[in-house]
């Protein structure tokens, strides 16, 4: 017969075996690190290096082809006296006072209406997210071809009298249409976002708001916005950061120059203005990007503390 094996020998054995991950740690200590390693390095590669390599520039007057030197705050200085800076800090600040207010509301009505489990109501889900998924550059150019002079929907107003109206050529109606479409695209993404939080809310209540007399628009007021203010939040933070940094849109619209006079143009398209070609001042147009980068974290946090005050 076999012998049993001395106590103290199974016990360490079996102590040992019951931890392998131990023995992992033990042996790699470093090995957390190289699962993380691809995503930090991506990270690192194109967010942190860009951004500090921004803020450096920003302080230098690096051209696309000359290093530069340090030039301390001598382009925050000029950004003070640059006509084009004001106007497309004036034309961002319009845009966000007029696009995150019906950002937060309309994609949650629009959530309302098809949150409803009623034949056909899949397809409706898919049409109003259609946006979201095709190109800005296809989105923007089908816009332009209908609010061109000789467009569609001025084709409409002719036939009914109106006559024309100037959508691609009046400075502000320029804006207010790119406007338009940046809520067009964007009511599909945050309607998704807004029927997820629609699902967590309690039916019971609304069963109870409902026999205590409550009609729908009391209880959209009572039970409904008090249950996702906080998704409501996260909307009006995302949506003023996208439309603060907004591009795509005016730049199809207006073109290269802003529109007329280059009244619509916005800071970033400033950047890519003053920053490209040849002879681009990169270390001004870094300058306008750490701007950008400021005020995006303020109407941030001024969102986040109106939430907390609410809370308060």
């Amino acid at each position: 017969m076999n012998s049993p094996a001395p106590t103290g020998t199974a016990s360490r054995s079996t102590r040992s075996g019951s931890r392998p991950g131990a023995r992992i740690r033990r042996h790699l200590p470093l090995s957390p690190w190289l699962f993380a390693a691809p995503g930090l390095i991506v990270v690192g590669a194109f967010s942190l290096f860009p951004f500090f390599s921004t803020l450096v520039n920003s302080f230098t007057d690096r051209r696309t082809l000359v290093p530069g030197s340090y030039v301390g705050l001598a382009n925050f200085r000029e950004l003070l006296h640059d006509e084009m800076f004001w106007t497309g800090l004036r034309n961002n600040v319009l845009y966000v006072l007029g696009v995150v207010p019906a950002l937060v509301i309309l994609p949650l009505l629009l959530a309302m209406l098809v949150q409803r489990h009623i034949p056909g109501i899949t397809f409706f889900r898919s049409a109003f997210y259609t946006p979201v998924v095709a190109s800005i550059v296809v989105v923007g150019l089908i816009w332009v071809w209908m609010l061109d002079d000789r467009g569609l929907i001025n084709a409409v107003l002719e036939a009914v009298g109106i006559g024309k109206v100037g959508f691609l050529s009046d400075q502000w109606l320029l804006l207010g249409s790119a406007m338009t479409v940046t809520v067009w695209k964007g009511l599909g993404y945050y309607m998704i976002i807004y029927l997820a939080a629609l699902a967590n809310v309690p039916k019971e209540l609304h069963e109870a708001a409902s026999v205590d007399g409550a009609g729908v628009v009391r209880r959209f007021f009572t039970v409904t916005v008090p249950a996702i203010r906080s998704t409501m939040v996260l909307v009006a933070a995302l949506s003023s950061v996208s439309a603060f940094k907004v591009f795509s849109e005016v730049y199809l619209m207006a073109g290269p120059s802003g529109g007329p006079a280059g009244e619509d143009t916005t800071l970033v398209m400033l950047v890519q203005r003053v920053g490209t070609g040849l002879s681009g001042r990169v270390g001004y147009a870094s300058a306008i990007s750490v701007v950008i980068f400021v005020v995006t974290v303020g109407l941030m946090l001024l969102v986040l503390r109106a939430d907390r005050k609410e809370d308060a």
